[in-house]
């Protein structure tokens, strides 16, 4: 299954390490939109992927614009401001799975622009939000158990 998850001016370069690691163990495509808060050299990225980054298929925007040039019709945008739970959407092959900025998420324009669903991940009353990298693996994980985990082992290879 193709998964696109794209990361809208992403600050913390351990939370963009942890999600290119997903992003590699799922075959998922990494998208990154600027201005990010970091380098793509930085130090602590390359550690939070550890040894995935061989592996991983990611694209930089310079700006959403550029993004949706490209963009298939199936977006989602992860957001705490959603009324319709993430469980309730169906993903598809190679949708957009999109995120915001860890300390502000994303832009209210890009949410009511129509060009996808809203949805939220449940939490109980007054928090916040999760952490940017939890968010994007409970996301990804229900696309891929959706689709059946197409193309991932779902066994040991030692049969532990």
């Amino acid at each position: 299954m193709n998964i696109n998850i794209v990361l809208v001016e992403p600050r913390i370069p351990q939370n963009v390490g942890n999600i290119a690691r997903t992003a590699a163990v799922t075959g998922a495509k990494l998208h990154l939109v600027e201005p990010l808060g970091f380098t793509i050299t930085d130090r602590q990225l390359k550690r939070a992927g550890l040894d995935y980054w061989h592996s991983l298929d990611v694209t930089t925007y310079r700006d959403i614009d550029k993004l949706f040039a490209t963009v298939g019709e199936d977006c989602f945008f992860f957001t705490t401001k959603a009324e319709k739970t993430y469980d309730k959407a169906r993903f598809t092959d190679g949708c957009y799975l999109f995120f915001g900025r860890e300390d502000a998420g994303l832009d209210e324009s890009l949410l009511s622009s129509g060009r996808g669903d809203n949805l939220r991940i449940p939490m109980i009353n007054d928090s916040r939000s999760l952490n940017l990298s939890n968010s994007v693996a409970i996301a990804v994980y229900e696309a891929l158990r959706q689709n059946e985990f197409s193309d991932l082992r779902l066994s040991s290879p030692r049969g532990l």
